[in-house]
């Protein structure tokens, strides 16, 4: 069997700004909090971390950071995508040369591919790394979505080991692990499909949600695995307007004034995404305040 890199809520940690750069302070922060809070991994500069506008040393020193922050307390997952398969490979190479646990590697975006183009791109990644990989398919963001028969493909490379699962189509989950059966584990790239994701052979989540409410993610999931079905169901239906709200303009808008709200000093999304609408932020402000009185 493969290797798996965790069980349960993997934090797709934002990334705090300042006008000059990292906030790593704050970062450090972020992290000790998680942890603190149970959480079972961090992937660090996913979408989430706004990787797409950072620098690549911006990015490389982002990861460095949490890998040492961490000191092994939970695995580092980092984010290596990108749309250029030799840039993915130099830097998943050098994520691997510092030590990180394993790399969450997106579908080429804009420039787009097929799925032959797909199994290629992934093949020639796996191929000059020895680190576990997790597929990541967001079509609502990519523009391009990894199918079933894709997965079944990639699955067969020994390093090849999850996918995030993104698409929002829980018929596609359940053909991925039908054909895929334990080749290919499944996290749940959304924090509303949890339940329906690990219903079909998931083994977690990685989530936006669980940067405000890390052991409450964490919780959600391991009541299912340990069988408190209706106690994790409960968790996941509280869950779902905050969730509602954290997506209500584009993430990771939301969830850095969530932050913010709460005491942390994360900053502003870098532009092109922009500062929460007030209207949001009332909104946000509500739900998290219910959440927690629920």
């Amino acid at each position: 069997m493969k290797k798996i890199l965790f069980k349960g809520c993997g934090t797709a940690i934002v990334t705090p700004f300042t006008d000059e750069g990292v906030n790593f302070d704050e970062f450090k922060k972020l992290i000790e909090f998680q942890i603190s809070e149970g959480v079972d991994a961090l992937i660090v500069c996913g979408t989430t971390g706004e990787s797409s506008t950072m620098t690549l040393d911006e990015r490389k020193e982002t990861i460095k950071f949490a890998k040492e922050v961490s000191n092994g307390r939970v695995p580092i997952i980092a984010g290596t995508g990108g749309n250029c398969t030799k840039s993915v490979i130099e830097m998943t190479k050098w994520a691997e040369s510092i030590g990180v646990d394993g790399a969450l590697i997106v579908t080429p975006y804009y420039n787009k591919t097929t799925q032959k183009g797909l199994i290629a791109h992934y093949t020639e990644i796996a191929k000059n790394t020895t680190l576990p990989i997790i597929l990541y398919s967001v079509p609502s963001r990519t523009g391009v979505n990894i199918t079933p028969e894709t997965c079944l493909e990639l699955s067969k490379i020994p390093n090849i080991v999850a996918i995030k699962e993104a698409s929002g189509n829980i018929s596609q989950v359940a053909e991925i692990k039908n054909l895929c059966k334990d080749e290919l584990q499944i996290y749940s790239g959304n924090d509303d499909q949890i339940l329906p994701i690990l219903s079909l052979g998931g083994i977690g989540v990685i989530s936006v949600l669980s940067n405000l409410f890390p052991k409450e993610t964490h919780n959600i999931v391991f009541d299912f695995l340990d069988g408190n079905i209706n106690k994790a169901i409960d968790g996941q239906i509280k869950a779902i307007p905050l969730i509602k709200a954290l997506f209500s303009e584009v993430n990771p808008i939301p969830v850095k004034a969530g932050l913010n709200m709460v005491g942390y000093n994360v900053g502003i999304p870098r532009l092109p995404l922009i500062e929460m609408s007030e209207k949001g932020k009332e909104k946000l402000q509500k739900a998290i305040e219910e959440y927690k009185n629920y």
